[in-house]
């Protein structure tokens, strides 16, 4: 039984030959985990990794971090910093895994969770799950050519059955994964259907590595809950950071939060990512990041469309402050139509 939440997620926890300082940390996320989300992150702190945008193993080796639209970071972060890679390949894959080694990032993640189409239909992401051995011998490949921490983030499989997501955690243990992030849902499913916690449960009970668990967590009785109901030794989120930036300080640190809040968090998002991109990227990532940060309101379709017809972040800056001078009703929750 958990009594004091934040004090729990305040405990340090060894993840291969690194150690974290708090067990709630930014899931793997696609063009949302980007450098000016991050930054912006960091300024609330809170959180106990960052991982980065999703990265093609197959360009990693011979990107320039300084002009790489995802293979980029702050020297700030460097040391809590995970950079997610994506491909099919064990040999690409390890190469690209020695590169990100070399630049002293806290560690690498290999994606087997991403269930866009796109990336599924090209075999990489969730689609390896249908390849337990290929997506074994990405994992061994990998752990082989570099020492520092290795996770993969994964999904239970194609078929809705708890054993499989128990074999693969097992498997991809074997083959050196430090750590497991988990999202129990199936992968065509896009969030349609609630994650199923209770295999979290099953997949922590199988392995003797740390895993994180990973879907619908919106506030501090949902991270609780899963805490209590699994037995995960840390709890990645998504959607909710990207919602609400500060989430991660709210729930280790018990930071104070107040309606002012939101608007000074999507005007910085606004300006960092006008720092760290060209403008029509940065545009590109505001919207996107616009979808979930609308949820907060009840009427946060108002802003979401008038963001959609933004030309230009001068205009997204002028519609924030529209949109917040008569302060908007924020839900507690957010509104489940953007979260889908």
């Amino acid at each position: 039984m958990i009594y004091n939440l934040d004090e729990y997620l305040r405990q340090p926890l060894k993840i291969g030959s690194k150690s974290i300082e708090k067990r709630l940390v930014l899931a793997p996320l696609t063009i949302l985990g980007n450098i000016a989300f991050r930054e912006l992150l960091s300024q609330y702190g809170g959180y106990g990794l960052l991982f980065s945008e999703m990265c093609s193993a197959k360009t990693v080796p011979h990107e320039n971090r300084f002009v790489s639209p995802c293979f980029r970071w702050r020297d700030e972060e460097r040391s809590q910093l995970v950079c997610q890679i994506f491909g099919a390949d064990p040999l690409e894959m390890a190469k690209a895994a020695r590169r990100i080694e070399s630049e002293g990032l806290f560690g690498v993640d290999i994606n087997f969770g991403c269930s866009n189409t796109t990336i599924c239909r090209r075999n990489y992401g969730a689609a390896l799950l249908k390849d337990p051995d290929l997506a074994t011998a990405i994992v061994a490949a990998v752990r082989e050519a570099v020492s520092f921490p290795l996770t993969v983030k994964f999904r239970i499989g194609w078929r809705d059955d708890p054993a499989i997501a128990v074999r693969l955690a097992k498997r991809f243990e074997d083959a050196g994964a430090d750590a497991l992030i988990f999202h129990p849902r199936v992968a065509p499913d896009r969030r349609s259907r609630p994650p199923k916690w209770a295999y979290i449960g099953m997949v922590k009970r199988a392995v003797n590595i740390p895993v994180f668990g990973n879907g619908d967590v919106f506030d501090r009785d949902d991270c609780r809950r899963m805490i209590q109901e699994t037995e995960c030794d840390g709890v990645a989120l998504g959607r909710m950071a990207v919602a609400r930036p500060w989430i991660f300080a709210e729930l280790t640190e018990n930071m104070l939060i107040g309606p002012q809040m939101f608007m000074d968090a999507a005007i910085r998002l606004a300006r960092l990512l006008a720092v760290h991109y060209d403008p029509v990227a940065a545009i590109k990532r505001f919207k996107r990041f616009a979808f979930y940060f609308s949820a907060n309101f009840c009427f946060g379709h108002t802003l979401y469309s008038r963001i959609l017809k933004a030309g230009d972040m001068k205009a997204v800056d002028t519609i924030l402050k529209q949109f917040f001078e008569q302060a908007p009703d924020i839900s507690s929750r957010p509104n489940m139509n953007y979260f889908s």
